[in-house]
């Protein structure tokens, strides 16, 4: 949610900051809905007051014994105006509000210019791509093979974009899951674990922006339920309507989660696999914290995201969003990109937001300062808010079957995953795999 106060204060600059999510220049609208909502209040508070004067004249003139009537018949007419005065400024107000509460955050000046994914730009690479003896499987053929990425049985139960995981693959996607936690939750990750529920209502989805603009991208009970599309809405919510103090921040969370989405803008997009789903597996990262931190806060948390992916030995890159590839609700986006042998190409894994007060507007979420302006105490300002996959755990899964195959379908675990996986040190090669190689 945009402050109209920072609009009236500067159109220019809030019209440059549309420019870069390339959209039209909108200040001059919104400060004319403003004006004349402005002037609908301002005539509906000069009617009430004129209205309580009269009311006091009219008390005056009864208790003096004299007639009342003219008097009585302004308040009436004065009762009318101000209906009429009241009704013209809440439609205003929920004019002005609609406008603003679909519009996206307006990015930092350095986050680059660009229309769309080829104005990104990558800002370092990570870990070395493996030199293959044979060619490479994608984690489709790789899981099939074995019998336990199961996607036509999920097809029958679910339908598309849903899977069965089995036996190796069910434990190595739980292992992944609580290395990441273990890592974020440690003294050095520094997040606090949470388990959040899974349902939330219209407004934690209102509050994170997820509303009104992408409800068609969410699923939506009977009930009136919305089911989370990542842990960000239950976490980041912790601090709806609540004002905490700025001893207590930043506020670190994180949490392991299914999410839902119903991908109702990726039709035939990575309709092959496990990449695109409508039920998936994160662990999400979110943290809460002054607008003087928060720029340190979003490196640090890009940077825990990372060590996943070094720790996994897996090869990656780090890319900043140009304004028109990021997210409604960010100011400035890192996406963390892994290697996958079997797309030849990289891919998003995590995608970590600075989204400054947008979300705390919507919230209501604030912070009390150790102390106000020239040392004096008192008032509070929005907190800022920041979000993170840390990391989406089946890409992560996908990218560990594709850099750790072995020529006869086996798949090499990592180091660190071993000891979640009771000292395992490879998935299985297909049944007879071995036999048929050497046929």
């Amino acid at each position: 949610m945009h402050d109209i106060r920072f609009i009236r204060e500067d159109p220019a600059a809030f019209d440059a900051g549309l420019k870069k999510r390339n959209l039209a220049p909108l200040s001059a609208e919104l400060l004319e809905i403003d004006k004349r909502r402005r002037a609908a209040i301002s005539e509906s508070e000069a009617a009430q007051a004129k209205r309580k004067a009269l009311s006091r004249q009219i008390g005056m003139a009864k208790a003096k014994g004299e007639p009342a009537e003219t008097l009585m018949a302004e308040v009436a007419a004065l009762e009318e105006t101000l209906k009429k005065g009241e009704a013209e400024a809440t439609r205003l107000d929920e004019e002005l509000t609609h406008r603003l509460e679909v519009l996206p955050n307006l990015p930092f000046d350095d986050v680059p210019d660009g229309a769309d994914e080829t104005g990104n730009v990558e800002i370092r690479r990570v870990g070395s791509q493996r030199n293959f003896s044979f060619q490479p499987k994608d984690h489709v053929a790789l899981g099939e093979a074995t019998g336990e990425m199961d996607f036509a049985a999920a097809a029958k139960i679910s339908g598309a974009r849903f899977v069965f995981l089995k036996k190796h693959l069910a434990r190595l996607e739980r292992a992944i899951a609580q290395f990441m936690l273990d890592l974020h939750t440690s003294e050095e990750g520094g997040y606090t674990e949470i388990n959040p529920p899974f349902l939330v209502r219209d407004n934690a989805a209102y509050g994170v922006g997820q509303l009104p603009k992408f409800a068609e991208d969410m699923f939506h009970t009977d009930n009136g339920f919305w089911l989370i599309p990542t842990a960000e809405v239950p976490l980041t919510n912790l601090v709806n309507d609540t004002i905490v103090d700025e001893k207590d921040l930043p506020l670190r969370f994180t949490a392991w989660t299914p999410c839902f989405r119903s991908e109702a803008g990726a039709a035939g997009k990575d309709t092959r696999g496990m990449i695109r789903q409508h039920q998936f597996p994160k662990v999400e990262l979110v943290s809460i914290t002054t607008p003087e931190q928060s720029d340190a806060e979003h490196q640090r948390m890009t940077g825990r995201a990372e060590e996943v992916l070094k720790r996994l030995g897996l090869p990656f890159r780090t890319i900043v969003l140009c304004g028109g590839d990021m997210g409604p609700a960010s100011r400035k986006t890192f996406d963390i990109e892994v290697w996958l042998p079997g797309q030849n190409a990289y891919r998003e894994i995590s995608s970590c937001s600075n989204c400054g007060e947008y979300q705390a507007r919507r919230m209501g979420a604030r912070y009390r300062p150790k102390q106000g302006p020239k040392g004096k105490g008192g008032g509070t300002r929005f907190v800022h808010t920041l979000n993170g996959s840390g990391l989406a755990v089946g890409r992560t899964l996908i990218a560990i079957l594709e850099n750790y195959q072995n020529e006869d379908g086996s798949v090499t675990i990592p180091e660190a995953l071993r000891p979640y996986m009771g000292g395992l040190t490879a998935l299985p090669a297909p049944v007879g795999a071995a036999a048929g190689k050497r046929k």
